[in-house]
């Protein structure tokens, strides 16, 4: 057996990740500049969000300097801002959505309308988020700038970016909980030890109540089981949504 400690590679789940991810990003996705699809992640110009294991969205943002180079910085190497101070914790995100803009990657675009075209879709896209979330609220630190433009949404590409194998390992709703309330917790050193804004403190008031959400549905599903039901039955992982006999 190999030694352990002699390992040069990432754990399991932080392999898998980038599996998942690199997979998600090489899908085809029309282009109608090129008229044939290219790889989702290529498009240079763009809008995604993460959604966590309930559907839920809890983060939008935008880039022109890649789709695949951004959404890597936020959930491989965290070299983002949110993922540093504990706003968003990668281990959250179960399914990506990203919203290329292919038209704007054409030589002699005017790049002052491009930025606005790209500030006016992360304002629809964060307006529809927070109508869809059950909180009325995302983990985002600030909002878009509101924008006077008025477009639709374009096409875009949603799939999910965990494996079967972390899949059951991720969706138990303890685990959750915990990690949950580690991530708020050094939310909530980081806030203690500077001067922020109003914005992290409200991160901080929407991750506890995501957290307190998620413990009283666990809390409400176990109250509701027979008083003599048996402790081994009531816990067992394969018992959960995801896990096998």
């Amino acid at each position: 057996m190999r030694d352990p400690d002699s390992v040069n590679y990432p754990p399991f789940e932080a392999e898998d990740l980038r599996a998942q991810l690199a997979d998600f990003l090489a899908t085809p996705f029309d282009d109608p500049v090129s008229d044939h699809p290219r790889p989702v992640g290529g498009f240079i110009w763009g809008v995604y969000a993460f959604f966590d294991y309930d559907g839920e969205p809890i983060y939008v943002g935008q880039t022109k300097e890649k789709i695949s180079t951004r959404i890597r910085r936020h959930l491989t190497n965290q070299r983002t801002d949110a993922v540093a101070m504990s706003v968003l914790d990668p281990f959250e995100v179960y399914e990506v959505e990203v919203w290329p803009l292919p038209q704007f990657e054409l030589r002699g675009t005017d790049m002052e309308t491009a930025r606005a075209h790209l500030d006016a879709l992360e304002r629809k896209v964060f307006d529809t988020a927070i109508a869809a979330s059950r909180f009325q609220a995302i983990l985002n630190e600030k909002d878009p700038p509101i924008s006077d433009l008025e477009i639709s949404l374009p096409p875009s590409l949603r799939a999910r970016i965990v494996s079967d194998h972390v899949h059951r390992i991720r969706v138990h709703p303890d685990f959750r909980i915990a990690r949950r309330a580690l991530i708020l917790s050094r939310l909530a050193q980081a806030i203690s030890e500077r001067k922020v804004q109003s914005g992290l403190r409200r991160v901080l008031l929407t991750q506890s109540q995501r957290l307190e959400w998620l413990a009283n549905r666990r809390h409400t599903a176990l109250a509701q089981l027979p008083p003599d039901a048996p402790d081994a039955a009531d816990d067992r992982q394969s018992d959960l949504p995801g896990f096998d006999e």
